[in-house]
């Protein structure tokens, strides 16, 4: 009989014992089970050997993640339709350099390289995000400013905000739609200030790792754009319950009518 690698099918197991049980033979029954477990035993010994052989070494491993990064760039300015190939290098390259970088120092300095402490604005306890993204904001500004030249002398400002926005997976047009609903009488002035701090979010947010870390960097502009409303003579806070108020009411109509169909 020839035995196939792998685990044995528990439905054959099932029907094998059951039918050993009805007749009551107790040594063959514990001999099946005893070369199951065996066979099980040395598939699973398999697969785990299976797996720490294919586990990358440290270099490999960064040699992988490079290769993500700089697919991931070439894919941003593919998406540019630049028809340029050196153009099209050079900024792919910067874009790959500064993933790499952004990734290598957020690693190298984790929140533990901050001290724990107390946000001096608040008086609140620092999270751990906060120490992470103080931690990330000491990286030095070169390799910011190496992007954005790049960014600046390969591209139109359009282009480079479309590079931009694929760091922040497009923060500013979505931030600023949720302010025209919030504000629905936004004027044109409120809205072009607004849009001023969205896009310096925008900007300082591309040099931190995580989305979580973007978003901590959007919600100080965001706060800037909110004093800046109530400056305005708006108030925030009574527009921002009202547009709630409004959201759940029509969520409560729809469902009051689907209740009703």
């Amino acid at each position: 009989m020839k035995l196939v690698a792998g685990p044995i099918h528990s439905q054959v197991i099932f029907l094998l014992i059951n039918n050993l049980i009805m007749k009551k033979n107790k040594k063959i029954l514990l001999l099946v089970v005893l070369i199951v477990a065996g066979f099980n035993f040395q598939h699973v010994q398999a697969q785990q050997a299976q797996v720490v052989s294919q586990k990358l070494t440290p270099g490999e491993a960064d040699i992988k993640a490079n290769a993500e990064l700089q697919k991931k760039a070439v894919e941003w300015v593919g998406e540019l339709k630049l028809n340029d190939s050196q153009k099209e290098k050079n900024v792919a390259n910067a874009i790959a350099t500064h993933l790499k970088a952004i990734r290598d120092w957020n690693n190298e300095h984790p929140f533990t390289t901050v001290p724990p402490g107390i946000n001096p604005a608040t008086g609140n306890k620092l999270s751990e995000l906060d120490r992470q993204v103080i931690a990330n904001s000491a990286m030095p500004a070169s390799i910011h400013e190496d992007l954005m030249t790049t960014l600046k002398k390969e591209l139109t400002p359009e282009q480079a905000e479309a590079v931009l926005d694929k760091y922040t997976i497009g923060k500013v047009a979505f931030t600023l739609k949720g302010y025209k609903a919030i504000v629905p009488d936004l004027t044109k002035d409120e809205e072009t200030k607004i849009v001023e701090y969205l896009e310096q979010a925008r900007e300082q947010a591309i040099d931190y790792k995580s989305m979580k870390q973007i978003s901590a960097i959007f919600e100080i502009y965001k706060t800037k754009c909110e004093q800046y409303l109530n400056n305005n003579g708006r108030n925030w806070r009574q527009l921002f319950k009202a547009y709630v108020d409004k959201v759940k009411a029509q969520k409560e109509a729809e469902k009051q009518k689907q209740k009703s169909n």
